[in-house]
């Protein structure tokens, strides 16, 4: 390094530093081979499974609030959510590389404690923390980060194998994430993975834009990836009495005047899993493990829309609405 270029304290290449340091423990995994301080990280390729990817950005006004959540928070948030699209189709998360544009006020402190915040649920989930890009501007904090995961031996879950008849499955209560708890992801994977491993899982999405919004999404999908044909969309019929609203949702529902189970419905980012499966594949699963918190909301129809069925026997239709990044 020429002398111009050395790094003042405080600076990106001393928080690059402090990161390979802090981040040596994540990366003792199988997958990573080489960590951070090369062009690139190098990972195992998987021998005989499939490679999953995926990548979601976070910004400061729209996922978090960095003077109200803290950094910690961001951080953890960031990881967090990309962990559960490996959860999502029932995968095996590995590393991931991160991408970060921070403010330049306090810039130094500001990366390292966006880094302790992804640390824990990086090292309770054996994700390795092998890279990315560091870089300051005038504007808000942005947050990058691509996982990468890897299939079991059954291979993937996707959402395109729905099929009428499939219980619609729920992995715990629903609403209200936006009082804190969306800031605290709980990424479903050991879940997951244990439910493959039970059973012939038909389609699987994690509930990010909002329980009914996912749901469409699932129903939505056309191409059969075994059989190779099309078929339309699909439709759901849920029951009221057993959607399961979270407590977060009541108390949500006292300050907006809408019902708890309107928020149980569409409210976002509460990463708890939507599956689709054999009615009795699920009755075995819970008379194996009757701890896997599995909630039946309703059933798959070869009807297309969304209905709720309500407590006292009449049936509305439900708009998959939810949260969306372009709309303000």
């Amino acid at each position: 390094m020429s002398e111009h270029a050395r790094p003042t304290a405080g600076g990106e290449f001393d928080l690059i530093a402090w990161i390979a340091a802090r981040v040596a423990e994540t990366a003792r995994t199988p997958a990573a081979l080489l960590g951070i301080g090369d062009d690139c990280a190098i990972l195992r390729a998987p021998a005989s499974r499939a490679l999953l990817v995926s990548t979601d950005m976070l910004l400061d006004g729209r996922h978090f609030v960095l003077g109200r959540d803290g950094p910690e928070a961001a951080g953890r948030k960031a990881i967090a959510a990309n962990i559960s699209d490996i959860a999502a189709m029932a995968g095996l998360p590995l590393a991931a590389v991160v991408a970060v544009a921070l403010p330049r006020q306090d810039t130094f402190s500001l990366g390292q404690k966006i880094l302790e915040g992804m640390i824990e649920p990086a090292l309770r989930f054996g994700v390795a923390l092998v890279g990315g890009d560091t870089t300051a501007w005038d504007g808000p904090l942005a947050l990058s980060v691509t996982i990468l995961g890897e299939t079991t031996a059954r291979g993937a879950v996707r959402r395109t194998g729905a099929r009428p008849g499939d219980a619609v499955v729920v992995t715990g209560p629903l609403g209200g994430s936006i009082l804190g708890r969306h800031l605290r992801p709980e990424p479903r994977v050991f879940e997951a993975i244990s439910l493959h491993q039970r059973a012939d899982i038909h389609a699987m999405i994690d509930i990010t834009d909002g329980f009914v919004a996912d749901l469409g999404h699932l129903l939505e999908a056309r191409s059969d990836a075994v059989a190779g044909t099309s078929r339309g969309p699909l439709g759901a019929d849920l029951d009221a009495s057993r959607i399961p609203i979270h407590d977060d949702a009541r108390r949500l529902a006292a300050q907006t005047g809408r019902a708890p189970l309107n928020h149980a419905l569409h409210d976002g980012e509460d990463f708890e899993l939507c599956l689709a499966l054999d009615p009795a594949d699920l009755a075995s699963i819970r008379a194996a493990d009757p701890a896997l918190p599995l909630f039946y909301v309703g059933e798959i129809s070869g009807e297309p829309g969304i209905r709720l069925r309500r407590d006292d026997g009449t049936t509305v239709a439900l708009e998959p609405h939810g949260f969306d990044h372009f709309k303000f």
